[in-house]
């Protein structure tokens, strides 16, 4: 079985956001870029898939300007097999990228599509949705447990929900999106980040993969969130009810 795990080059998880001055967007210059963490976390299940030998390869998939490319090698470097550069220079929203993935589903033929939950830079939380309907395809997301049933071929998924832990069964081939809790992704050794270098990595665009990319939404304007208020110190219990009664009003 093949698995196809997305991934997508955001801005590094420790740096500080700023917002461009005409609130267009987040500054992305000279800022630390690498890899959705929630995108680490399906990479890593599919290896650990294809290390207990249920799956024969995993395809890492970028879209994206061409520095795409350099989180790509990352993924090689932890042991993605091969991998595909749909290179698109422009803003992507959800459903252009849900589109460009089924069109590699449809060439590659995978029995499993991983990707991360949302990514950190915009938090849309969509992609997999979206894909899973185009493909229609069965569907889990928010997966906290992934165990496959090759000779069934079904796969079970374990994803937590405000009242506990919900278990679902798909039939393969399914599109699965990751959380947190998943798994801790490994860290690319030197020597793989060596070889990563030197693969190839296939370039192809969506003009070749016959995807149309229309702009579906607009964003109106990004802003800093208000800061808040620094803390007061209250000199008695009596004086925390008092504000909790007659400022806050929460009892």
């Amino acid at each position: 079985m093949k698995i196809i795990v997305a991934i997508k080059r955001v801005v590094d998880y420790a740096v500080k956001i700023r917002v461009k001055p005409d609130k267009s967007g987040v500054e992305t210059s000279n800022v630390k870029m690498s890899m959705n963490p929630f995108c680490e976390i399906a990479l890593e299940e599919a290896l650990r898939i294809k290390e207990s030998g249920r799956a024969s390869e995993v395809v890492a998939v970028s879209v994206g300007p061409a520095q795409c490319v350099d989180t790509l090698r990352t993924g090689l470097a932890m042991g993605a097999d091969r991998a595909i550069h749909v290179d698109y220079p422009g803003t992507l929203y959800p459903l252009s990228i849900a589109k460009i993935l089924k069109a590699l589903v449809d060439a590659e033929k995978p029995g499993l599509l991983l990707l991360g939950k949302q990514a950190i830079d915009d938090d849309c939380n969509q992609t997999g949705q979206m894909v899973a309907g185009l493909l229609k395809w069965p569907q889990a997301t928010f997966a906290s447990k992934v165990v496959l049933d090759e000779e069934n071929k079904v796969a079970t998924v374990d994803r937590e929900v405000d009242g506990g832990i919900e278990t679902l069964s798909l039939d393969l081939p399914a599109v699965i999106t990751t959380d947190l809790r998943l798994n801790q992704p490994r860290y690319a050794t030197l020597p793989n980040i060596m070889k990563a270098k030197s693969k190839v990595i296939k370039k192809v665009t969506p003009h070749d993969l016959n995807v149309e990319i229309k702009s579906d939404l607009e964003v109106v304007q990004v802003a800093e969130p208000p800061k808040r208020k620094s803390g007061t110190v209250l000199s008695s219990v009596d004086e925390l009810i008092d504000r909790l009664k007659n400022e806050a009003r929460v009892i």
